[in-house]
């Protein structure tokens, strides 16, 4: 097998294809999301006054932010800047909070699919399926190899925090359910926990779906069997995420949102961080190894393709 760049957590992968195999039901995400849909369909809409909805918006936002962007993504799994230990775990905390599964768990999905998409790869790493069925597999299901690469999580694995946090993720909810029922009642528990919940695991598959499907590209990462697209209208709620391509060109940058008019919440949070002396070591394009890039859309700056040195084109 073509050989591709070390990947996250991926420490071993002779061997491994990330073609073979079967996509299985998930029972335990399944039904956790289809509760919290079902939860939100059934009684939302009898519960939904302007405190429940601003609620909502806040939670889902706060959660996004700081903890799925900046704790999860650009922190715990590209390592993209450093910060005390208490300040990490709070943010991983949140990233649990958010819903959609355990620290653990995330890294490894994160960088199976990562370590997949830089090679010929299953539909299912790809998004490759009708939008309906990708939905039911990427919310419902998940991907049994026949052949998987090694994993090592390293400090993260052996952390005894995320431990916990990975085998207690949906009871996480339940101390957040007590206080919003404390403070609102029932309407607050649904728009707080079940709404948030489920929205922010479907626009999580919405966003990832376009983002490798269709959209606008700036770069073409040579050699890749999946290339990424953004999504501009949702970088303000994804907190930068939505630059995709951007994020496949440059993964393991702190920035997202590289160019003039592309929003990235989540970096600027991460420079807050920085002046307040709480984040260091912050990554961007230019401390990353050089990279086969295609630079295909100029947007009238070239720090980032000067900044590379390995651009083609």
């Amino acid at each position: 097998m073509r050989r591709v760049d070390r990947v996250g957590s991926i420490v071993a992968a002779e061997g491994a294809s990330p073609v073979e195999g079967l996509v299985r039901w998930d029972p335990v995400h399944s039904l956790w999301h289809g509760s919290m849909l079902l939860a939100t369909l059934l009684f939302g809409a009898a519960t939904a006054t302007p405190g429940t909805l601003l609620l909502f918006i806040l939670t889902t936002g706060g959660g996004l932010l700081l903890g799925h962007s900046v704790g999860f993504h650009r922190l715990l799994i590209h390592r993209s800047f450093e910060t005390p230990l208490w300040l990490e775990r709070t943010l991983v905390w949140i990233g649990t909070s958010v819903g959609m599964g355990g620290p653990l768990w995330m890294i490894r999905t994160h960088d199976m699919r990562d370590w997949a998409q830089r090679q010929s790869c299953h539909p299912y790493l790809a998004h490759r399926r009708p939008m309906l069925i990708d939905a039911w597999w990427q919310i419902h299901c998940h991907l049994v190899l026949t052949h998987p690469p090694v994993f090592d999580l390293g400090a993260a694995g052996r952390d005894p925090f995320y431990r916990f946090l990975e085998w207690t993720w949906m009871a996480q909810q339940v101390p957040i359910a007590l206080l919003f029922f404390a403070l609102g009642g029932w309407g607050w528990v649904i728009w707080g926990v079940c709404a948030r919940v489920m929205i922010s695991t479907t626009g999580h598959w919405f966003i990832g779906h376009l983002a490798h499907t269709r959209g606008p590209q700036s770069w073409l990462v040579a050699g890749a069997g999946v290339q990424a697209h953004d999504v501009p209208w949702a970088a303000l709620p994804t907190m930068g995420e939505a630059w995709h391509n951007n994020h496949h060109a440059f993964p393991g940058s702190a920035r997202i949102g590289l160019y003039p008019g592309q929003s990235d919440w989540g970096y600027v949070f991460i420079r807050l961080l920085a002046r307040m002396g709480l984040a260091r070591d912050v990554v961007l394009p230019e401390h990353l190894p050089p990279r086969n890039l295609l630079f295909v859309h100029d947007h009238g700056t070239s720090t980032v393709s000067c900044a590379v040195g390995s651009i083609s084109g």
